[in-house]
């Protein structure tokens, strides 16, 4: 039997892998979640003149100062101040020539056209300088950059009413299994409702994926056959259940058949272990990146968080694919680890964290209530409570 890849080995051979998706154009707005595919350079320097960061006076000199006109946003002071002269100010008003600094209309005393305060201020004070953001030609954004809110408005800013990213993978999530039922008000004694697909394709679509469903497929090698002829046209192929090594688990078989060619199998990770990734060469010269994940289903969400998350990332260009970890203090004592790396669902309140319930790996109600993952590495000694540990986050799919 091969030995178990370790999370990095597994995590590296799978992202080489990853497809190279195509570049394409957005409009800004409609770029939001995607990963730049170029670095991104100002096409105007912000600000673009000195402005006051204030609502008060610019003014010129020492005082009292002689109010001569105002500056509002958009609708700047034409003139030139002399020693002694003011305008009134409000904020991102451009600085009229002349003066340096901005008195806070709190700290005027103001007897008609004549300021005057008791202290004033020094140079500079309560001025935004031209630039001091970036400057035309700058790089404000590197390729692989994710673009958020805060990353839209630095980019339309800097000039950008359109972006070039990396288009989104079609991915095809087919689970299979004959214990699924499709409709969970019509499920038998025998049966459990089918989640899985609908479990994966909900991570999978904040990403910006186009994602196809098939399934549940029954454990039948010509159903599968059937089943996997309707993902031709899947950049990335994820499969869930079927996947071990029991006397119904066909998957690898039925991919065998379909002319994929296994990459590796197994990881020593705790639940998740009988994770699968296989290739496979199309008509045309393209890849397909296949991804088996086990059929439990708290084992199928953390190896599509691990893995399939991070890989359709690397696809669409992220610079940072794999998930952010928070360092927390625990909020409980944790046992001693064995010889796998291990993931619990667990529960943070940005202070502590602790586990969530039950470890099992088919118990979804401790994963629902679920935050993040606490990670335990293989072999690690037990844990006392208030000692650091890493957790990754589950919120927004595990990026900060």
């Amino acid at each position: 039997m091969s030995a178990l890849l370790t999370l990095e080995d597994a995590q590296t051979r799978l992202l080489e892998l990853a497809p190279e998706m195509p570049t394409c154009e957005l409009p800004a707005e409609e770029a939001l979640g995607r990963y730049l595919a170029e670095d991104l350079t100002a096409r105007r320097t912000q600000p673009p003149a000195d402005l006051s960061a204030m609502d008060g006076y610019a003014i010129a000199g020492d005082g009292p100062w002689e109010r001569v006109g105002e500056s509002r946003a958009g609708t700047p002071y034409s003139g030139a101040l002399s020693h002694g002269e003011c305008v009134r100010i409000s904020t991102g008003a451009h600085m009229p020539k002349g003066a340096d600094r901005v008195l806070i209309q709190e700290n005027a005393d103001v007897d008609g056209r004549l300021v005057s305060a008791s202290d004033t201020p020094p140079a500079g004070k309560h001025v935004r300088m031209r630039g001091f953001d970036f400057a035309e030609s700058d790089t404000v954004l590197t390729a692989g950059t994710r673009i958020g809110p805060g990353q839209l408005a630095l980019a339309l800013s800097a000039g950008h009413g359109r972006l070039s990213v990396r288009a989104a993978p079609r991915v095809t999530v087919l689970d299979s299994g004959d214990e699924l039922a499709a409709d969970p008000e019509q499920c038998g004694a025998d049966q459990i409702p089918a989640s899985n697909g609908a479990m994966i394709a909900s991570m999978l679509r904040p990403l910006g994926c186009d994602v196809a469903r098939i399934g549940p497929v029954p454990d039948d090698h010509s159903a599968l056959a059937s089943a996997l002829t309707k993902a031709e046209d899947a950049d990335i192929l994820i499969t869930s259940g079927g996947a071990s090594v029991g006397d119904h688990d066909l998957i690898q078989p039925a991919l065998e058949a379909w002319g994929a060619e296994l990459a590796f199998w197994k990881v020593a990770i705790k639940p998740g272990k009988p994770l699968m990734v296989a290739t496979r060469e199309r008509a045309d010269g393209t890849r397909q990146v296949i991804l088996g994940l086990p059929g439990n289903p708290v084992s199928s969400f953390v190896t599509c968080f691990l893995f399939a998350l991070p890989l359709v990332r690397a696809a669409m260009g992220a610079g940072s694919p794999l998930p952010s970890a928070l360092t927390l203090p625990l909020a409980e004592d944790l046992p001693a680890i064995g010889k796998r790396r291990e993931f619990l669902r667990a529960v943070h309140d940005g202070r502590t964290v602790r586990r969530a319930g039950s470890q099992d790996s088919s118990a979804l109600a401790a994963l629902a209530g679920a935050n993040c993952l606490i990670v335990r590495r293989e072999g690690a000694d037990a844990a006392s409570m208030g000692e650091l540990v890493t957790a990754l986050t589950l919120e927004n799919g595990g990026i900060a």
